[in-house]
């Protein structure tokens, strides 16, 4: 059967490109709230697709955007259950003028689609909705039950994700799910992700002067909470750049040596990585590899900063407060609960006299770390393998995906992290592309994975 069903895929090739096109158009800008009603164009346009799929679908309005909700209930009553997940909004296209073509109307060029989404995920998720429509034009429905849910507020926080899956927990039961919103090691090297760092944003205010003061007449006098907070901030790292907050890595997950060599397998040129990113030298936590710093370290950046006067020319102002936007990428093992109580309560002791702090958190997710040796993350080598010919490389990434710690603690599922996008897709930025080789290799790769879990299913009710 999957053969017909590969055969399909290859018929509609053109097609699948002409649909994905079709949805590249619809500017899904979820931050923006004069896009609202394209967000729910989008939602819509994404509903019908997984009508012509054979799904039964439903759009649930939130607080926000709408989430689609799709479902398939005919496989048989042993076959297993998988939740597929993507989200239809998408990033500002700004800097528009910095774009070679418009960025909501896709253009293909030299086997690329550029637009806003292509990749980001818009492109990835339309694979696993083509390979459950070649399902169905092959004749038959697909070998397991499947539920489809694709949100619009995934670029802006997923505010109300939370909130939908515990008011539908029922509905989203499943026995694994997968994503495709991550990456492949290169282009010609599949990747499935099984580790993810959590995040902890911060916007930091250090408070001084009831009022900005005249620097000739208060300089030196006064403490300038803008000198205070770059000193602050400048004591988090030591000389070897390790974050300098008593416990940070006491519950840091250590690499094992099966890591470290698969790692190492890879050949990842530091050299290369570094000029690609216009730099002559790497910096980090000193004792590890890049990659380890990458993907299992956590780490503390600056991500902004502000205060007093920013305008053209002078004014000789000491400000009344300064602030900083702090972000922490948590390695597995860290709790983004205990790392905010023991950075506030860091912060506390830094507090210059005179001076006090203003703290809001703008964002947690806990990192993610996913066995490797199960029979849903084999099914899942396999049908990599079968859509790329060639076996996928086992990676973290150091980046978050909120979404697969809540699937996790609110549905008690792992999550299958399938990239087919690749680092220089320009995510978020200018010419966002996306391969159409990809598009239609991540098509096969989703069509395989629903025969190989049905299969891992059956293999597993017959040795039982």
């Amino acid at each position: 059967m999957l053969d017909r069903v590969v055969t399909q895929l290859a018929r509609e090739q053109e097609r699948a490109v002409e649909r994905l096109c079709d949805l590249l158009r619809i500017p899904s800008v979820s931050t923006d709230p004069n896009y609202a009603g394209d967000c729910a164009r989008a939602a819509e346009w994404v509903a019908g697709q997984l009508r012509e799929c054979g799904l039964g679908v439903e759009v649930h309005p939130t607080a926000g955007h709408p989430v689609v909700l799709g479902r398939y209930d005919g496989a048989g009553p042993h076959a297993p259950r998988l939740l597929l997940y993507g989200h239809y909004d998408v990033q500002p296209p700004d800097p528009v003028e910095k774009w070679t073509t418009p960025p909501f109307e896709p253009t293909i060029r030299d086997g690329r689609i550029y637009a806003r989404g292509a990749s980001d995920d818009k492109g990835q998720f339309m694979c696993f909705v083509e390979a459950l429509r070649a399902w169905r034009s092959a004749g038959d429905a697909p070998p397991i039950h499947v539920t489809v849910l694709i949100e619009g507020e995934e670029e802006s926080g997923s505010a109300n994700l939370e909130s939908f899956l515990v008011e539908h927990k029922a509905q989203l039961a499943a026995d694994v799910a997968a994503i495709s919103d991550t990456a492949m090691w290169d282009r010609d090297t599949p990747a499935i992700t099984y580790g993810l760092r959590g995040l902890l944003y911060f916007d930091v205010q250090l408070h001084g002067p009831n009022r900005d003061l005249h620097s000739g007449v208060y300089g030196g006098t006064v403490p300038n909470p803008a000198t205070e907070l770059v000193l602050a901030l400048g004591r988090l790292f030591d000389a070897r750049h390790r974050v300098t907050i008593p416990g940070f890595y006491d519950d840091v997950a250590p690499v094992t040596k099966q890591e470290r060599s698969r790692w190492a397998a890879l050949n990842f040129d530091e050299q290369s990585y570094a000029q690609s990113l216009g730099l002559r030298m790497l910096r980090g936590e000193q004792g590890f590899s890049t990659l380890e710093r990458r993907w299992a370290r956590p780490s503390c950046d600056i991500n902004g900063l502000y205060g007093g006067y920013m305008g053209e020319g002078a004014k000789t102002v000491i400000p009344s407060f300064a602030g900083a936007k702090v972000s922490f990428r948590l390695a597995a093992g860290q709790d983004p609960r205990k790392v905010e109580h023991d950075f506030r309560n860091w912060l506390q002791g830094q507090t210059p006299p005179g001076c006090k702090w203003r703290v809001t958190q703008l964002g947690a997710a806990h990192p993610v770390a996913v066995a490797t040796d199960t029979p849903f993350m084999a099914a899942a080598c396999r049908a990599v393998e079968a859509g790329f010919g060639r076996p996928p490389v086992l990676i973290r990434e150091g980046a978050s995906i909120p979404v697969v710690a809540t699937f996790k603690s609110t549905l008690g599922i792992d999550t299958l992290l399938i990239g087919l996008g690749l680092n220089d897709d320009n995510l978020h930025s200018p010419d966002e592309k996306f391969e159409v080789e990809s598009f239609h290799r991540g098509c096969r790769v989703y069509a395989s994975l629903l025969a190989e879990l049905a299969d891992t299913a059956r293999r597993s009710s017959g040795s039982a």
